[in-house]
């Protein structure tokens, strides 16, 4: 996914495990000519506002299912997901995960979104 500032987002895998959640991973890389920061990506929700510059706004969506699964939190209401995504530099990629619960059994392909970002169609494994 190549979005705003030249960010681009490598999804990697999408993991569903035996405890009923999905992991998704990749990388972050600023393909851009200034520091990036985040911020857009927590989401509209004040609640996670508290996870910073994370990844905490995005979602998978089972279109078939009709059905949206957002990020996990903590008990503290933080995002299960990378957080302090900030002063990225020009040619610097990190790595970022989100976690979510996951859709029932027979669904294998979900789009995930993330804030400011085009959608991407990915498949999630077992793990």
């Amino acid at each position: 996914m190549k979005g705003e500032k030249d960010i681009t987002v490598t999804l990697s895998e999408a993991t569903r495990d035996s405890g009923g959640f999905v992991t998704v991973k990749g990388t972050l890389t600023n393909d851009g000519t200034s520091p990036f920061n985040a911020t857009s990506w927590v989401g509209q929700e004040v609640a996670l506002q508290k996870s910073g510059a994370s990844v905490a706004g995005a979602v998978l969506v089972d279109a078939v299912g009709k059905k949206r699964y957002y990020v996990l939190r903590d008990t503290e209401g933080k995002c299960l997901c990378t957080m302090g995504l900030t002063l990225i530099k020009p040619g610097e990629t990190r790595p970022v995960f989100a976690q979510f619960p996951a859709p029932p059994a027979g669904t294998t392909e979900v789009e995930f979104q993330l804030p400011t970002m085009p959608p991407a169609k990915i498949t999630i494994t077992e793990g």
